[in-house]
């Protein structure tokens, strides 16, 4: 999330719940694993440490989601690791953690959570409005503004691999922006829509984390390249079709890059745990996380509620029941 030690940390974060108030708040961004800017930007935005919270799990929740039938399952262990390389799934966690900080931002002021920004500038909404009648919109401006400081982002860097971090957190917040929405609520005697009140809203965190699945599945490879024309290095990809041979591709604003190719994740490392004892689907999956290895086959039985009827007054009897059901897992 910092862009250094991105959701390493999640566990110890503390327990979640209301931003405490005055010294409360400066302790909770003390728990956080930010840089000395980051921390000063922290203790003066009341709110702000319990949204950076809500951004780590919502990035790890999502990720874990988009990537619980791979190989690399975004797991917490080796992610330190895995963030000093350039790997495709790097550029992913460099992605969904700037996504999931601008949702989550955004989401916050509209919530009224944070002290500096409120609902988004619909123009002819007021705020006093917006919150009464429930339509306040969610301000990604704010958000993208205050991430880019939080982040440090003024300067590009220098080196390859500081130019793939910045375009991938890009990338994630990109993605956010590209699933804002307009809503338009209507007002009138009879539900006539005599008056039509519209505020932006955001898609919901799962559909940004699919999206950008579907940008890890096709991401480019890049090396560094010199600009005479603009005076310095950019990242450059392979020929795409209809471009010069004798010119590089440039990777395109919302393609995630990477530079060396990711292991193979199918043994213990220090990247990942490996695909041992991991359930997979025989029709499905199965081949390709075990690794050749092959699966072990188990049989459970399993009770869930059946025979499901509404009584009077108002509540729901079940019957218990238990089937059999087989369980597939990658051998050692």
């Amino acid at each position: 999330l910092t862009g250094k030690e991105a959701l390493t940390h999640f566990p110890s974060l503390g327990a979640p719940g209301g931003s405490a108030p005055g010294k409360g708040h400066v302790k909770q961004c003390e728990l956080l694993q930010l840089s000395r800017k980051q921390k000063r930007l922290c203790r003066r935005e009341p709110g702000l440490a319990e949204t950076l919270r809500d951004a780590i799990r919502l990035g790890i929740l999502e990720c874990q989601f988009q990537f619980r039938s791979e190989r690399w399952n975004c797991s917490l262990e080796g992610r330190p690791s895995l963030l000093k390389r350039g790997f495709k799934e790097t550029a992913f966690l460099y992605a969904v953690s700037s996504a999931a900080l601008t949702h989550s931002l955004a989401r916050a002021c509209s919530a009224g959570r944070m002290e500096r920004c409120t609902c988004d500038d619909s123009p002819g909404l007021e705020n006093r409005k917006a919150w009464q009648w429930g339509v306040c919109g969610d301000n990604l401006k704010y958000s993208t503004k205050f991430l880019k400081k939080f982040l440090g982002q003024k300067r590009i860097g220098k080196d390859l691999r500081a130019k793939v971090d910045i375009h991938n957190t890009n990338v994630g917040i990109k993605a956010v922006k590209n699933g804002l929405k307009t809503t338009c609520k209507c007002h009138g005697v009879s539900g006539s829509c005599a008056v039509r009140t519209c505020w932006k809203q955001l898609s919901p965190f799962h559909e940004i984390g699919r999206l950008l699945k579907l940008r890890y599945d096709d991401a480019v490879k890049v090396f560094s390249t010199s600009n005479d024309a603009v005076g310095h290095s950019e990242l450059a990809g392979p020929h795409r079709h209809g471009h010069s041979a004798k010119q590089p591709a440039l990777p395109r604003p919302t393609d995630l890059v990477y530079v060396e190719d990711s292991p193979s994740f199918c043994r213990p490392s220090k990247y990942s745990l490996g695909t041992a004892g991991r359930t997979c689907s025989r029709e499905g999956n199965c081949d390709s996380m075990c690794c050749g290895r092959g699966y072990n086959t188990q049989s459970r039985l399993v009770t869930f509620s059946c025979h499901c009827q509404v009584q009077w007054c108002c509540y729901v009897e079940c019957q218990q029941c238990m089937q059999e059901e087989v369980v597939y897992s990658c051998k050692q």
